[in-house]
């Protein structure tokens, strides 16, 4: 805005932040979005002054939109803000029954409350306390409580978000997380064969491959990956078939999601309780705690303010889902908990004086297709963040600009570069960023943009809101 068009501005209409509002993208710009095919207003955002919230560019900045994963933004500040930094989820191994001569007559119970780290090593930590009690044998079931979240199975019946239900970055999670259901793959090829070697341990199931191998770059091995066939056969054992293309002479590795949860907790039990030399004449089967069972054992998660960066930098779905439900266990209300999560998350925006009309939250990850929130609300939520006691745990969560995290590989030549701290959120048709960027003035500016549109691809929009972050780097900031 040129100082004759601001004070014109300000004569005629204007609250100065309204003026200021006025300020669009450069020409460059806005070019760039119609070179793209893309109507203006798939475009929703808002540049705004860190210290007082002025805003100098934006437009449909209170629309409402899909924002993915951008809205871990919100999700994990309310979290931060209401459990704490030092928050942990965790998981309790319980008996009931009596031991004799070191032969446990009665029920084992694994009882989930929003663990997060449970994997395969600390479940074998957990196993080995009923060691350290003397069991030998257990002569009774292993029961899995996952009843902290109301319902306990919120998986059963949803279908899949996309075609890649298999990814970790797909998988609905529940209280009880052993292993995050996750078969954990290590896979290898030269130019005649491709090995695959499983990493985590499990019971009467092995890994096969049928993948083709093919002249591609190992960087690029996903995009010849099928979904694969899972087979039980009469004998219990399950046999996993790795079906699709893959490189020659490649290394990678990846987790899987194929096994049901119940029955993949079973074959991870098995194989680690028989490692710890105990025997097991029981089920595994969900079920509920009885007040009397005993604690032997317990593991916590990391502190929250740790677990922000899987949620922030690493963008982990599932931790994200975990703490969304943990809001709404923490509230006490009774309801179904992903409700009683919302219900916190529009009462703390409430309370900060965020208006929370436009809102849609359902898991609070971003990776929903009905989940809204408009750049303005998040926007408000940054300069909160900025402002607040915890801003250096949230700060430090957020993927650095050409460093880390979803930022890894962009803006390396700008004076971004190593600077910004932008959040990234893609889905089919949704790319977007949210975050903080400062500009050439050494002002610290709050940027949210969200792009909506069937042709917003991550490769036509990654370039535009690239170019937004990269302006208002080096800008020097509002006309004043």
């Amino acid at each position: 805005m040129s100082l004759r068009a601001f004070l014109l501005c300000l004569f005629l209409c204007a609250p100065f932040e309204k003026c200021l509002a006025q300020s669009s993208l450069p020409d460059t710009l806005r070019a760039q979005v119609e070179a793209a095919g893309l109507p203006p207003d798939a475009l929703s955002y808002t540049v705004q002054r860190l210290p007082d919230g002025a805003t100098w560019a934006a437009a449909g900045a209170d629309r409402s939109v899909q924002p993915a994963s951008t809205l871990k933004l919100l999700t994990s500040l309310v979290a931060l803000d209401t459990l704490g930094p030092i928050y942990r989820g965790r998981s309790e191994l319980l008996l009931s029954g009596v031991k004799t001569a070191g032969v446990f007559e009665g029920d084992v119970i694994l009882r989930g409350l929003g663990d997060v780290d449970l994997d395969a090593v600390a479940f074998e930590r957990l196993l080995g306390a009923l060691r350290l009690e003397g069991i030998q044998e257990i002569r009774g079931d292993l029961v899995l409580d996952r009843t902290f979240f109301d319902p306990a199975r919120t998986d059963v019946g949803v279908p899949p978000f996309d075609e890649a239900p298999e990814f970790r970055y797909n998988l609905i999670p529940d209280a009880l997380m052993a292993g995050s259901n996750l078969m954990h793959l290590d896979l290898a090829s030269d130019q005649d064969t491709v090995r695959v070697l499983v990493a985590t341990p499990l019971s009467g199931v092995t890994v096969e491959t049928k993948m083709e191998l093919v002249d591609r770059s190992c960087e690029d091995w996903e995009d010849g990956w099928k979904y694969p066939a899972v087979r039980t056969g009469r004998d219990g054992f399950v046999v996993v078939t790795l079906l699709g293309e893959y490189p020659r002479d490649c290394r990678a590795s990846t987790a899987i999601n194929v096994i049901d949860r119940v029955a993949y907790t079973e074959r991870l039990f098995r194989a680690t309780w028989q490692r710890l030399g105990g025997k097991f004449r029981g089920r595994v089967r969900d079920g509920v705690a009885p007040s009397t069972a005993r604690l032997v054992a317990s593991h916590g998660s990391r502190p929250l303010s740790q677990v922000l960066i899987d949620i922030n930098k690493r963008s982990d779905n599932p931790v994200t889902r975990v703490m969304f439900l943990t809001l709404g266990v923490a509230s006490g209300a009774g309801r179904p908990t992903a409700q009683s999560a919302d219900a916190v998350i529009r009462a703390w925006m409430e309370t900060h004086g965020i208006d929370s009309a436009g809102l849609v939250l359902e898991n609070g990850s971003g990776l929903s297709r009905t989940e809204r929130v408009t750049p303005n609300q998040l926007a408000a939520v940054l300069r909160l963040a900025a402002a607040g006691p915890w801003a250096p745990e949230y700060m430090a969560s957020l993927p650095v600009v050409a460093v880390d995290g979803g930022m890894r590989n962009r803006l390396r030549t700008s004076p971004a570069a190593a600077t910004a701290r932008i959040k990234t959120g893609t889905l089919r048709d949704v790319t977007a960023i949210a975050g903080y960027v400062r500009d050439s003035g050494g002002g610290t500016n709050v940027v949210v943009a969200m792009l909506n549109h069937e042709r917003a691809t991550r490769y036509v929009a990654r370039p535009i809101l690239d170019a937004i972050i990269d302006w208002v780097a080096r800008s020097t900031g509002p006309a004043l």
